[in-house]
């Protein structure tokens, strides 16, 4: 299986120009490409494909641009691909049309290949050899084992560069279990389980918003691209990677704990999309994080033999009585948080009650 690992490196001010020359061609060849098929469409009614768009790129571009050739050749190749992946989105997912990039974008990338041995790491001295960089200065907090496929270098708003090195290695499943698990995703409580478990909600934003705020302020007076409004960025850059550190770390333990207590694991499926365009609710949705918790269970449900199931939307798991099937209206109002049933007089937590029909209906899916 494929799997990647991040890790923090610390390049001298030489790899840095040479960092920042392979992002600038890297975005010159993407636009240059998207251009070059946007016309060719347009012009002729000709579809291009990413190897016209490569040849476009070795045979054209790099000729009329002879500082092209200082960079590492498979990082454009890659730049061409992920223009033509953005493409095929559009006609086959309905995505976007692709968007060309600017060079004033905080978050910059590329992404290398491995080949006759260009990227090895060297864990005892703690070094990563990179194409046209020699040696990086790395941040190993974790080993692995397996051969490399690919390398992506990224350099992101508060300053800091990265490299997630993606590696085809094997990986041992957890040991079956018995566990059953329904999950109701809240925002008073992120998570309420259908044993009665609450994992309470860290409301991360609302604990750094009025240092954000403060530095926004600051940040008005200062002179646009002057040194200090520089600084300032940097610091309020800081202070979002802060908050998105926090907010995963604590979802990865979460996802982490459900994972290995549990063999099924049933959750709604939510349109977090449309739930959003509630402005008074955006904030807090945004900042609970449903879906990176969603997305956390399903692939490691995938590593570890587990089954994640998502049941319908529109699924009414809040207002059924759990013990005998009855459907209660009223408790479509949020207010209502607890709840007895006209028809067995059985007394409801509202959430713990939703987990458990959550279960009860992911089960019936699966039979």
């Amino acid at each position: 299986m494929l799997k990647a690992y991040r890790y923090r490196i610390y390049p001298n001010k030489e790899q840095e120009i040479q960092l920042a020359k392979t992002f600038g061609c890297c975005r010159f060849v993407y636009n240059q490409t998207l251009a070059y098929r946007k016309d060719a469409y347009e012009k002729e009614k000709k579809s291009v494909s990413k190897t016209d768009c490569n040849n476009y790129c070795n045979r054209e571009l790099k000729k009329a641009y002879e500082w092209l050739k200082e960079v590492d050749k498979f990082a454009l190749t890659n730049a061409i691909y992920n223009m033509d992946s953005a493409y095929q989105k559009f006609f086959k997912e309905h995505a976007g049309y692709p968007k060309f990039k600017s060079k004033h974008s905080n978050r910059k990338s590329y992404t290398t290949n491995f080949t006759n041995g260009n990227i090895t790491v060297d864990f005892d001295r703690g070094r990563i050899k990179l194409p046209k960089l020699k040696r990086v200065k790395i941040k190993l907090h974790r080993k692995f084992s397996g051969r490399i496929k690919t390398v992506t270098i990224s350099k992101v708003p508060s300053g800091k560069y990265y490299v997630s090195v993606l590696v085809e290695t094997e990986h041992s499943p957890l040991v079956k279990t018995n566990g059953q698990i329904g999950l109701d995703l809240g925002i008073k409580d992120l998570c309420i389980t259908s044993d009665g478990k609450k994992y309470e909600n860290p409301k991360t934003i609302k604990k750094y918003e009025k240092k954000l705020t403060r530095l926004q302020r600051q940040l008005a007076n200062k002179t646009k691209g002057s040194r200090n409004y520089q600084k300032k960025r940097k610091q309020i850059a800081l202070c979002h990677e802060k908050i998105a550190n926090t907010r995963k770390d604590y979802l990865h333990k979460i996802s982490s704990e459900i994972i290995n207590e549990n063999q099924v694991i049933v959750s709604e499926n939510l349109q977090i999309k449309n739930m959003v365009k509630n402005h008074n609710l955006a904030k807090t949705i945004s900042d609970v994080s449903w879906y990176e918790l969603t997305r956390q269970l399903e692939y490691k449900s995938k590593w570890n033999g587990r089954n994640y199931i998502k049941i319908d939307t529109f699924y009414a798991s809040s207002q059924l009585c759990f013990s005998c099937g009855y459907k209660n209206t009223n408790v479509k109002d949020l207010k209502v948080r607890d709840w007895m049933c006209p028809f067995c007089n059985t007394k409801h937590d509202r959430d713990i009650n939703a987990a458990k029909n959550i279960l009860a209906e992911g089960l019936r899916q699966v039979v």
